[in-house]
């Protein structure tokens, strides 16, 4: 018995593809998709969440929903980012990591043309790009080499979200 599944995809992602779906209903999802800003949506998070502290709380001082402006938070962000959050599911960072290769990056000659990828659609997939090295350059890219592309886009994404983040500071 095999079971094949689908990639993972966004509850969005899934009604964008879903034949039953009207065009319509997808063209304002996509709408409303690209007004979204990720920078208020973790705002409006976290005032929910201060909102609920304050109700559990018994301490009438707790800051609630909208006694924080949006300055402020974005002022206390590039902090917050350095530090991380603080959860039980968190697994601190190792002792020590190494900065140097062990191996030679099999991505140096078309690291730019797949950042360009990754700028035209930021949420494809590693898996997705290395199918596409794969077609583009028949032979050079083994499937077993997609943890490494892994690590290079999530080192890629890294570097842009923090840029997203200070740029909102300027």
């Amino acid at each position: 018995m095999k079971r094949t599944y689908e990639p993972p995809a966004t509850p969005c992602d899934r009604l964008l593809k879903h034949p039953a779906v009207d065009d319509q209903v997808k063209e304002k999802l996509q709408l409303q998709r690209k007004q979204l800003d990720p920078v208020k949506l973790l705002h409006c998070i976290r005032q929910g969440q201060s909102a609920l502290s304050a109700l559990t709380s018994t301490d009438h001082i707790t800051q609630g929903p909208g006694r924080e402006s949006l300055e402020q938070f974005l002022t206390q962000l590039p902090r917050l980012w350095r530090d991380g959050e603080v959860r039980p599911t968190h697994r601190k960072k190792p002792a020590k990591t190494r900065h140097w290769r062990s191996r030679k990056d099999p991505y140096e000659g078309v690291w730019c043309e797949v950042v360009d990828w990754l700028q035209q659609e930021p949420d494809v997939t590693a898996k997705s790009l290395l199918e596409r090295l794969q077609y583009e350059y028949p032979g050079r890219f083994a499937d077993g080499q997609l943890r490494t592309l892994q690590r290079r886009v999530k080192e890629w994404r890294k570097i842009m979200a923090k840029e997203l983040v200070y740029a909102c500071m300027e």
